[in-house]
């Protein structure tokens, strides 16, 4: 299976610019680039399938840049349905050097991260409409996909100009970086196509380009969304245990396609994946490698280690070990409930709403169905006190085998 071969059967392939594309992926060193504008200070999981694609050519010796759209941000790429909300500099700043940071530790210190601002800030508006727009017509740009969807609520000449300003990013690139081939998503394919135009028109030579598929769960949705939220790569922002929870729990006929996506597991290693998670796949072996791959190469052993703790603590039910920081991130979406002075257990349990009355409560105290920090509680005289608190500031209850509630003592 040859390199190209491979791309493609990890599903890694959709749209395709150059006839002899597979030759120079195949057989050349070629410097390509990825781009993504800084909307947030943090990429998020939808965007590591590119990260991943662009590690994995560079991981065959092609050389990346990773374009951080400081010019492209100000505008914001069209989308679908309505316009995006304008950014302010200061705030798409911030967003550009998290963005840089991060795509740094992922590929190691070894991809050049470029911002398009640099070639745009001193770029007059009427050098761009001769030197840019003179070689695209409005029929070729009303012919775009995204285009044609907007005509009817509306689109904004700058959101119509945006694919302007991202075909010349490929010539800008191509002239001075040797840059000839664009590796993104396939819902820029039309903003590609208007580079490699121009880069025929203006230069007369040819440049490169293919698309990925959107990665999509079973039912259509964003792969990385949770419950409507996006996934951060950033750790302060979603943990390695949130990842660890969401990458677990992926749809058991969707798992195989994710580790060939974003994995750099050899083929026989994930068919050998495949055929455990068909003959059992009560084990979840499949689902334990794409989380252990991702994490690790995100976040590294030690964060993937905890998360392993962490999960196998709350699902034994076991958190006597758990430190401050453990609870803040397993419990990090629940409300915690304040306690400021010490409570007979019937007392805590419907303060806390753990209970609706106190005949509940006794009545769950006594069948053995409350755990305080991972400690059963029988004893209707039982006192919660300060000192019996994690870090003598958290408590968790466990009513029954998976109610927690987390309570913080002031």
């Amino acid at each position: 299976m040859t390199f190209f071969e491979e791309l493609q059967w990890r599903g890694l392939i959709k749209d395709v610019a150059g006839a002899d594309i597979a030759d120079k992926l195949n057989n050349e060193k070629i410097t390509f680039y990825w781009g993504t504008d800084p909307t947030a200070d943090s990429l998020h999981l939808g965007h590591y399938s590119s990260l991943v694609t662009a590690k994995r050519l560079a991981k065959y010796g092609h050389h990346p840049i990773l374009l951080c759209g400081g010019a492209t941000g100000l505008i914001g790429d069209p989308r679908p349905t309505a316009e995006r909300e304008i950014i302010t500099k200061e705030q798409l700043n911030k967003n550009l050097l998290g963005i840089k940071k991060q795509v740094t530790e992922i590929f190691d210190g070894k991809a050049e991260v470029v911002n398009n601002y640099d070639w745009f800030k001193g770029y007059e508006y009427t050098d761009v409409l001769r030197d840019v727009g003179k070689y695209i017509t409005v029929n070729y740009m009303l012919d775009k996909d995204i285009i044609k969807r907007r005509l009817e609520t509306g689109i904004t000449f700058a959101e119509f100009a945006y694919m302007i300003i991202q075909g010349y990013d490929f010539l800008w690139l191509y002239q001075n970086k040797n840059c000839i081939m664009q590796v993104e998503g396939s819902d820029q394919w039309g903003n590609i196509t208007t580079g490699i135009d121009l880069i025929k028109k203006k230069l007369g030579k040819d440049a490169y380009a293919f698309t990925m598929p959107l990665v999509v769960d079973k039912y259509g949705n964003k792969f990385g969304k949770s419950e409507g939220n996006a996934l951060w790569l950033d750790e302060e922002k979603t943990s390695s245990y949130e990842l660890y929870q969401y990458l677990i729990n992926v749809d058991d006929e969707m798992v195989i396609d994710y580790l060939k996506i974003f994995t750099f597991l050899s083929v026989d290693e994930i068919k050998e994946l495949e055929k455990k998670h068909k003959e059992h796949p009560e084990l979840r072996e499949a689902h334990k490698a794409l989380a252990r791959e991702v994490i690790v190469d995100l976040h590294g052993e030690e964060s993937y280690n905890e998360a392993i703790k962490i999960s196998e603590a709350l699902f034994s039910g076991d958190i006597k070990s758990f430190t401050s920081k453990d609870i803040e991130v397993a419990f990090k979406g629940l409300k915690p409930f304040t306690i400021s002075e010490d409570l007979n257990i019937v007392d805590l349990l419907v303060n806390s709403s753990v209970c609706s009355s106190k005949r509940e409560a006794r009545e769950f105290v006594s069948n053995g169905s409350i755990t305080l920090n991972g400690e059963k509680v029988t004893s209707l005289d039982y006192v919660l006190s300060k000192d019996k608190c994690i870090d003598s500031k958290y408590i968790v209850i466990r009513r029954g085998k998976k109610k927690y509630f987390i309570g913080i003592y002031e």
